[in-house]
């Protein structure tokens, strides 16, 4: 089944819990935030998830308190050292206990230090990826991100492991062949001036060659090539098959990636959530100016990614 939108998602992720007999669960780090309370307050109450609230206790309570928060059906793990709060909230992934874990107050460096640990960690060998999903009026599908957080300077390889990672999360959207555009400034190949271009030759030629997987891989394509049927028409590349229907739009570094995606959350009127692919479990990792839905929303692509 193929999903199109975020509504259609929420059924999805529904139907599993009901088939499984009961929600999956978030295993949050350092739980004493309103916003991320917020979030997987309604998670549960909309049967998407059940939550462990790791952290400090007193806290977690007096900011549920303080907001007039039910904490019903979220079990408390009370814990203050923060390095020993992403040791449980890990050990409940590998345990299967949890099958998602989210960051709540406390700073990225140690979230990803917890996810990391070559110990107790949830590494599974693969690159990690930021995957942004965006579900936008203006068009007609779900469009997918990456990566706009995590890979600052991605070589060949690396995008490579990018597109295996969204894929992956696409596949779960019951998109079976996703189509991949590797945007550049240009759609003509320039690897003096312009290296990305280079990079996305070389990308579709592997994924021609079947390196790649069940996946289409275009490019170098301008970003309205790669979003609109008329602009690929115009420059004459509509026979492309990624071109205007594009499902996932690879950047080439995070700051072009990062813009794409704050462009999209600020001026593109639609929802979107986002996830850290490629570990033993889905990350929650959201941005403080992230909103309460997209907060949310990430919740539901993450359990879904799970499934």
């Amino acid at each position: 089944m193929s999903v199109s939108n975020f509504d259609e998602l929420i059924q999805l992720v529904k139907q599993a819990n009901v088939k499984e007999g009961g929600k999956r669960k978030v295993a949050v780090m350092c739980a004493d935030d309103e916003e991320v309370l917020g979030a997987l307050i309604e998670a549960r109450d909309s049967g998407i998830a059940d939550s462990f609230l790791v952290g400090n206790k007193p806290n977690i309570l007096k900011v549920a308190a303080d907001c007039k928060m039910d904490l019903s059906n979220m079990e408390i793990i009370h814990e203050t050292e923060v390095a020993k709060v992403g040791e449980i909230c890990t050990e409940l992934v590998n345990s299967g206990k949890a099958s998602v874990m989210m960051k709540g107050l406390v700073a990225t460096s140690d979230y990803m230090r917890a996810i990391l640990n070559k110990e107790k960690g949830l590494r599974s060998g693969r690159l990690l990826s930021h995957v942004a999903l965006f579900d936008l009026p203006t068009y007609h599908k779900f469009l997918v991100v990456t990566d706009a957080a995590v890979n600052i300077r991605p070589t060949v390889e690396d995008k490579v492991g990018m597109i295996h990672n969204a894929v992956q999360v696409l596949n779960c959207l019951g998109v079976k062949t996703p189509k991949v555009a590797a945007v550049c400034a240009v759609e003509t190949v320039n690897p003096d001036k312009m290296p990305a271009t280079a990079d996305a030759q070389k990308l579709s030629e592997m994924a021609k060659a079947g390196k790649l997987g069940d996946v289409i891989v275009d490019g170098p394509f301008a970003l309205d090539v790669a979003v609109s049927k008329h602009a690929a028409k115009v420059k004459k590349l509509d026979k492309l098959q990624a071109a205007g229907d594009a499902d996932l739009i690879l950047a080439d570094d995070i700051e072009s990636g990062n813009m794409i995606y704050k462009c999209l959350c600020n001026f593109g009127q639609g929802r979107s959530a986002a996830i850290v692919a490629g570990a033993k479990a889905p990350l929650v990792l959201t941005s403080r100016s992230d909103t309460h839905e997209s907060k949310y929303l990430s919740i539901v692509l993450a359990i879904a990614s799970s499934l």
